[in-house]
């Protein structure tokens, strides 16, 4: 018998060992636009210029799927920025080998497993549907009290818990104390050496009560406790507790925001037009894209954007009233 996130976190690592279904259990914002990849790696530059343009700068991405944002992002930058271009030194933070692999076909770049595994110095870092795959633990509220999710066999157990949150019978608390942990790491490195981060996922702007464990394979739900490693487990991401434990580090917080609004905000659409213009034949595709990234109904609302940034930094690009 396992905590639930002790589960999801076994499940992780073989679900990354050995299927890592990016296009094929799911598909991410880099792989429908290359817009929103350049419109990242330009935000990303901006905000270089705003730390004073430091000769030496770590560019870094946690979980880069197949390397397609950072491919775009680094095109882009070497074509509008390349002072940027010439500072940043890339840096991956990827535990699947098959991952590895794609992005190495793609990249230049020096790998790490861990977040605390990047080289000191001022840094920019992005992190797109990352915090969604951290492990979460689920409390539910019964009428004896409160009990947390163990998994058996392919089921929940449920066993008495300490907590002392009032709420209605059959309501379940989500933590994720996992991605609290690393946003209160990045904003402490970032409070302590320079720079910003994005991130970009999905969930709601305040915590509240729900269960949003899901699972996806071949683009279709899924058991979550189904066999560990056979599908994609994710959960909505906490927004509210990452800027908590952002700013009680000593970063600066800015959002979240709808993404829709942060992207529209960046051009995404107005680059994308540019796109379909000079490739008529896709264009109704590149469109459809960046309509579904933009639209409240789509991608643009349920997905969020939050900035955690050193605090003598100007409010980022896209976070402005």
């Amino acid at each position: 018998m396992e905590r639930l996130d002790a589960f999801m976190a076994r499940a992780a690592a073989l679900y990354y060992a050995r299927r890592a279904g990016l296009g094929r259990d799911f598909t991410t914002a880099p792989e429908m636009s290359q817009a929103f990849g350049e419109c990242l790696g330009l935000w990303c530059a901006v905000t270089w210029q705003a730390m004073g343009a430091p000769a030496r700068l770590v560019w870094a991405e946690l979980g880069p799927g197949r390397g397609t944002l950072m491919a775009d992002a680094r095109r882009a930058v070497r074509e509008v920025a390349p002072g940027f271009a010439e500072a940043a030194e890339l840096h991956l933070v990827e535990t699947s080998p098959l991952l590895r692999a794609a992005q190495a076909e793609r990249l230049t770049a020096t790998w790490h497993v861990r977040f605390e595994d990047i080289p000191p110095g001022p840094m920019i870092l992005l992190a797109n549907e990352f915090f969604d795959a951290l492990p979460i633990r689920q409390l539910v509220r019964r009428a004896e009290g409160w009990r947390e999710r163990w998994v058996a066999e392919g089921r929940f157990v449920e066993l008495p818990a300490a907590h002392a949150e009032e709420a209605p019978e059959g309501s379940v608390r989500e933590l994720g104390e996992a991605a609290a942990a690393l946003a209160g790491a990045i904003g402490a490195r970032l409070a302590a050496q320079g720079g910003a981060a994005l991130i970009l996922d999905y969930g709601p702007a305040e915590g509240g009560f729900g269960d949003s464990l899901q699972a996806l394979r071949d683009n279709a739900p899924a058991d979550p406790l189904g066999p560990p490693g056979e599908a994609d487990l994710t959960a909505h991401v906490d927004f509210a507790a990452l800027a908590q434990a952002g700013r009680g580090a000593g970063a600066a917080v800015h959002g979240p925001l709808p993404m829709g609004l942060f992207l529209q905000r960046l051009g995404l659409m107005t680059r994308s037009a540019m796109l379909a213009r000079a490739a008529p034949r896709a264009a109704g595709g590149i469109l459809a894209a960046a309509q579904r990234l933009v639209a409240p109904e789509g991608m643009g609302r349920l997905f969020k954007a939050l900035a955690l940034a050193h605090p003598s930094l100007p409010i980022p690009a896209g976070f402005e009233d």
